[in-house]
């Protein structure tokens, strides 16, 4: 079955509004066939392995479904079977439902003190997600009731069941009201689920997601377990360790691309980004970018990448796990073309992705190698050795010659041919970024102060979708060596980035004052129109901007900065 876009789905502005903050394109397909029928009251069962969006399937309509007039009272109950899943259910569906009024969503689980559970269900749950085991225990307490409850869903009812959870689940299916929906999810249909939904269950709708077979033939594929908050870090390690000439770096959302793009950035690397909220002009334009080698890194959403049709790309990085295992054989697919070898890696944080990944194996008939992240001695070791063939290609090629010269005069110093050498290679390496373990030392100005600012920016957006700690930052300090011209008669410059490049003022002050030195409060008017944009420096700072600026990225967007001939200040 085709998949659909979200905005294509019958659900209500605010849930599509949520949805698309999340940065979620595209409904998978289980999502595009259990919603639109259980939004029609349908019974359903979902047969359906981990990993392919089941919380949305079900918690995007069972969110539709509640009754405002019924604020505060239980309407529907989700059973998983783990406190983990119960969890991250639960934090899932409130994203949801962000924009719907009187939704309160309570989470019940073993491990955690009951009474802090009471105290939340008196306050008014219409959405309880929980466990079998501490569900039946409020049950039994009084303290959760099932008399207004008009749907019941199950979520990986084969592993509730081989937890031993059947008799718990049959209570609460017996003590719930008769006119109910009942929706069950289960990854394998063994005969105890099928006598569940013939006892429960009312003329229920199948649903089965068939995948199309598919070759991943040709491929290295390998996965790396990282701790929560620590995925960009092994992904920087991971590209400095293989140092692929072109790869492609795929994540779930809108969101977390531009996210992505703007730490790599920070790191020294060269990504730019693709995805569905890009006009069809800059994705074209960062495709050609990609092909022609001005960016190495190319970050994309599923959706986006369609139709990308390169074929030296070296490494493909799932830095999420995709939700559905079709996108993950289309998206190693990109590399590994024409005959080549490729190689994929992906990020596996916690238990549940780690199934899900499982799952992937399953359907790809391939398994997927576990490897150890490498150490910083192992990625400075490589360095080295790339290093060490760089150099023995120059010396092979005699193109030195013309500096044998200042070598002379160098050793007329009393310096040693080592020291000598050994100080060209420490140029050499602050220049290309540094070792490993000091990389983000030697970042550019511009992009530590960009990197503040894009901290500042995301802290109101982020709410609970992205759960990283806050950077901390020392108070800014002012460089010693800022530049401070007079006050005087200011030049006018054009800048080729603009809105389309989702740069502001304060972006292009940063890049300005970190590039070239001037003190960011020297900087006149800047108008950002669509396409470029105008900034005001004084008339004798205008050479060095021109050429601190000859070939700065801004926002992921190689610019070019020129005087405004003829142009007094107000014209355009």
């Amino acid at each position: 079955m085709e998949k659909i876009q979200f905005s294509q789905l019958p659900i209500s502005e605010e849930v599509k509004k949520a949805v698309s903050e999340m940065g979620f394109e595209e409904a998978t397909a289980i999502q595009t066939q259990s919603i639109p029928l259980i939004l029609e009251g349908n019974d359903i069962i979902g047969h359906s392995q981990t990993g392919t969006g089941k919380t949305a399937a079900f918690g995007i309509p069972v969110i539709e479904k509640i009754d405002p007039v019924l604020q505060g009272i239980t309407q529907c109950i989700i059973l998983c079977p783990t406190r983990e899943l119960a969890v991250q259910a639960c934090e899932e569906m409130r994203k949801f439902a962000k924009y719907k009024e009187g939704i309160r969503i309570v989470p019940i689980y073993g491990g955690q003190p009951i009474d802090r559970q009471i105290r939340a269900l008196k306050l008014g749950a219409t959405i309880v997600i929980g466990t079998p085991g501490r569900v039946m225990d409020h049950m039994r307490r009084k303290t959760l009731k099932l008399q207004n409850v008009s749907m019941i869903v199950l979520d990986e009812a084969d592993e509730m069941l081989n937890m031993g959870f059947r008799e718990d689940i049959e209570t609460i299916l017996q003590d719930a009201p008769e006119e109910r929906q009942t929706i069950l999810f289960s990854a394998t249909m063994p005969n105890e689920i099928i006598k569940i939904t013939k006892q429960y269950q009312t003329d229920p709708k199948m649903i089965q997601i068939v995948h199309h077979e598919l070759t991943v033939q040709g491929i290295s594929q390998y996965y790396y377990e990282v701790a929560p908050g620590k995925k960009i870090e092994a992904l920087s390690r991971l590209l400095d360790f293989y140092d692929p000439n072109r790869s492609i770096i795929f994540c779930n959302t809108k969101r977390m691309v531009d996210e992505l793009v703007s730490e790599l950035q920070i790191r020294g690397y060269s990504p730019n980004g693709l995805h569905g909220d890009m006009k069809q002009q800059a994705r074209t334009h960062a495709m050609d970018m990609f092909k022609a080698g001005t960016y190495d890194i190319l970050i994309a959403t599923d959706v986006a990448a369609r139709g990308i049709d390169v074929n030296d790309i070296d490494a493909v990085f799932n830095f999420d796990i995709p939700q559905d295992e079709e996108y993950y054989v289309h998206r190693i697919g990109r590399t590994g073309r024409a005959g080549k070898t490729g190689a994929a890696y992906t990020l596996v944080c916690g238990r549940k992705q780690l199934f899900a990944l499982k799952d992937i194996m399953r359907y790809i008939k391939t398994k997927i190698e576990q490897k150890e992240l490498p150490s910083i001695d192992e990625v400075t070791t490589i360095r080295n050795e790339k290093l060490i063939e760089e150099i023995t290609k120059t010396l092979e090629s005699r193109a030195f010659q013309k500096y044998e010269p200042v070598i002379d005069r160098l050793m007329e110093s009393d310096f040693t041919s080592v020291d000598i050498a050994c100080a060209v290679l420490q140029m050499f390496d602050q220049s290309s970024g540094g070792d490993a373990n000091k990389k983000e030392e030697n970042l550019a100005p511009m992009r530590r102060m960009q990197s503040e600012r894009r901290n500042d920016m995301l802290s109101d957006r982020r709410n609970d979708f992205v759960k990283r700690p806050r950077v901390k930052r020392e108070p800014a300090r002012k460089r010693e060596e800022e530049i401070v011209f007079p006050k005087g008669p200011m030049t006018r410059l054009i800048i080729s980035v603009g809105k389309k490049d989702r740069v502001s003022p304060n972006q292009l002050v940063a890049a300005i004052a970190g590039e070239s030195g001037m003190s960011g409060k020297c900087i006149g008017t800047i108008d950002v129109h669509d396409n470029y944009s105008f900034v005001e420096v004084p008339e004798g700072a205008a050479g060095l901007v021109l050429q601190a600026m000859t070939g700065c990225v801004i926002n992921g967007r190689l610019s070019t900065t020129e005087v405004v001939k003829n142009k007094k200040r107000g014209q355009a």
